[in-house]
């Protein structure tokens, strides 16, 4: 066979294209839900970091510091297969949501952090001279402005979190990669792997775009 029957066949490609079809949908549905829980929980265990009690700022340092060094592979295997011996039985679109979700908002917390600290003092003071609380200070002030500065890396981590997804196949999850395997098994081909690859490439190939765009933009804005 050539390259072209072996991994690009048309014949192949169209009569696996509804299995793929509908583990791009499982990724996609994973990946949202990943980011939106990562985002949510990153910020608020950024905030805690920064300005909560010091046993929370510890147990948030913690958290940040164990899930950026477990590797999302391991993690999902021991919230899949081990966590049932405890009681806690998880489907497959939760364990790789969950574990998705917490090694995300590791990252996503640190950003939060960074951009937070990156807004000028001044903002700060001038906040509590006008008399606003904690809370109108946050969110009228600084997060604004710090949402501004971690667009770029949060779009990053974006990224990373749906390429991640790929890894919800081993515990079974009928995501985009779980069902090309299946498709070139039953195909007896590769190319509903090389279909699946392309599939990927199309979601984050824009998004790639979008954050080398916004990181001229900020550097732009700062060299004036």
């Amino acid at each position: 066979m050539s390259l072209v029957e072996t991994f690009f066949n048309w014949e192949v490609f169209v009569s696996s294209f509804p299995l793929l079809l509908s583990g791009l949908r499982v990724t996609i549905s994973l990946g949202a839900v990943s980011i939106v829980a990562g985002l949510v929980l990153g910020l608020t265990i950024a905030l805690i970091r920064l300005y909560g009690v010091r046993p929370a700022q510890l147990v948030a340092r913690l958290f940040i510091d164990l899930f950026r060094s477990i590797p999302i592979l391991v993690l999902l295997i021991v919230v899949y297969y081990a966590l049932p011996f405890v009681g806690l039985n998880l489907s497959a679109f939760m364990s790789a949501a969950l574990s998705l979700t917490l090694v995300s908002a590791a990252y996503t917390a640190e950003i939060f952090r960074a951009g937070i600290e990156a807004v000028p003092r001044g903002q700060f003071e001038a906040s509590f001279a006008l008399g606003l609380n904690y809370r109108q200070m946050m969110w009228d002030v600084i997060l604004p402005q710090a949402v501004r500065i971690v667009i770029p890396p949060l779009t990053g981590n974006c990224i990373n979190v749906i390429k991640d997804t790929a890894l919800a196949s081993v515990v079974a999850m009928p995501d985009l990669v779980k069902q090309a395997t299946q498709a070139q098994a039953l195909e007896a081909n590769p190319t509903p792997l090389i279909a699946a690859a392309f599939m990927y490439i199309a979601i984050l190939l824009p998004l790639v775009y979008l954050v080398g765009q916004m990181e001229k933009k900020s550097r732009r804005a700062s060299a004036r």
